[in-house]
């Protein structure tokens, strides 16, 4: 898992500026999103476990509505110029280097995870191994909230992001990958495309049993 995350590293690296311009104040004009944010913020506070984790959290805009939701966000980033980013922004919070599928994170710390848009560029074939890394640093009871561009049909469809190679995926497809992980779907929702691209905004709410 060494090729596609440099790459995509080295992307990111290059665009944190217009990124963050871009994603600042994007969730005021998604509804379904920030809806699925909020109730997603509400179950972990249910669990009494705060401990929350933004995975591929960028510039930290996410994290820091997580905080402001009373969790007890931190956010971790593959891209380096990202982390630096989102620690001059949101000097309150904490952001560390990490890859999805090996977070510094100790096993079953979690009461949440937030992965909203990052895994999308990772490979299909590599995609199981990286749930169960969410999987590991959950808690009983925690939750998992994967926001990714959905598609019609049966399989996975690579296509040129604006930044890096990515894929969206069957919603159903993906749902079943949560299922194998050990994780319990609990909510989906999946709305009209907010780009060009005509692919589907969906979200996913999973549980650790």
């Amino acid at each position: 898992m060494t090729d596609h995350q440099d790459e995509t590293r080295i992307a990111y690296d290059g665009v944190v500026e217009l990124y963050a311009s871009m994603f600042a104040d994007r969730m005021e004009s998604r509804p379904f999103a920030r809806a699925m944010l909020g109730a997603f913020a509400e179950l972990v506070r249910e669990t009494g476990n705060l401990r929350t984790a933004d995975v591929g959290c960028g510039p930290g805009h996410l994290t820091s509505m997580l905080h402001e939701s009373g969790l007890d966000a931190s956010g971790f980033d593959l891209s380096p110029a990202m982390v630096e980013h989102a620690r001059r922004a949101h000097p309150e919070l904490r952001f560390d280097e990490a890859r999805m599928e090996a977070l510094p994170v100790e096993d079953g710390a979690l009461g949440g995870v937030l992965a909203h848009y990052s895994m999308i560029h990772t490979p299909p074939g590599e995609l199981p191994a990286l749930l169960a890394e969410q999987v590991r640093v959950l808690a009983p009871g925690g939750l998992l909230l994967v926001s990714f561009f959905g598609t019609e049909g049966s399989e996975p469809i690579r296509f040129d992001h604006k930044v890096t190679p990515a894929y969206s995926w069957p919603v159903d497809r993906f749902a079943e990958l949560l299922t194998g992980a050990g994780l319990v779907v609990v909510a989906e929702l999946r709305h009209d495309p907010a780009s060009e691209r005509g692919f589907l905004d969906a979200h996913l709410l999973a549980r650790r049993p």
